[in-house]
Formats: C-alpha cells, structure tokens, sequence
C-alpha cells in the first residue's frame, strides 16, 4: 500500500497583492512532505476552485488580508461544492475579526488560523485531516 502524500492548493483571493503568509506556509507544508501547487496572486473564487479540481487537492488554503472574506469564502465554498470537492478541506488564515469566524465556520471553513500561530498547528491540524480517497 502507498502513502499518498497530502496535496495542497494555496491561494490569495482578491485584490491584496501581500503574499509573503502564503508563501511561508506554502514552504513550511512542503517542509512536512506534502505536495503544495500556490496560485500566486488575485485570484478569483471561480479560479482557486478550477485549480482545486484540475489538481484534484486534499486541501485548499486561503491567505486572505483583504477584509473580504466573507464575500470570498462563501463563494469559494459554493463553487467547490458545485464542482463535486464536498471533501476537500478548506483553511483561511490572515487579518480575519474573530466575530467572522464562526460565520466562516459554517459556510465550511474546516479552520481560521490567525495571525502568530505556527506553521507547526497548521502542520498537525492538516495531518490530522482525512486524506481524499
């Protein structure tokens, strides 16, 4: 039997041109061994979710610092539900007030990781995620 290797998706939605969060977690779970694709830069919800499926992604991480996360989220999650990925996890981390996570939360945001937390959490956190099939 084959491990398979975990395969991430990083993405920066919207108009923020910041990426260097992206990037240091992008290098930190390629670190860990799993297989991370980034995006780059402003991208749509219609694209993160194209990209999730033509990768065909156990995760999906947003860095969003925008402040349009509610609007962003939502869509994404829509359009991979549409696209059939009900199982791929989908992570946000980046400047998000802590009144919008548990809106976040049940639009299907697996975790809201802030500001300070360690590349180490977001690691385990993965980890302990069930792997596509």
């Amino acid at each position: 039997m084959t491990d398979k290797r975990i395969r991430v998706l990083i993405a920066k939605p919207g108009l923020d041109g910041h990426d260097r969060g992206a990037k240091i977690i992008a290098r930190a779970l390629r670190d860990a061994g799993m297989e991370v694709i980034y995006t780059g830069l402003r991208q749509t919800p219609e694209m993160i979710a194209s990209a999730a499926v033509q990768e065909d992604v156990d995760v999906v991480g947003l860095s969003i610092l925008s402040g349009a996360h509610n609007t962003l989220c939502p869509q994404l999650m829509k359009l991979l539900h549409e696209k059939g990925m009900h199982d791929v996890t989908v992570l946000v981390g980046g400047i998000i007030p802590e009144a919008d996570i548990p809106a976040l939360k049940q639009s299907g945001i697996a975790a809201v990781f802030l500001p300070g937390t360690s590349t180490q959490d977001i690691i385990a956190f993965i980890q302990a995620r069930p792997v596509r099939t």
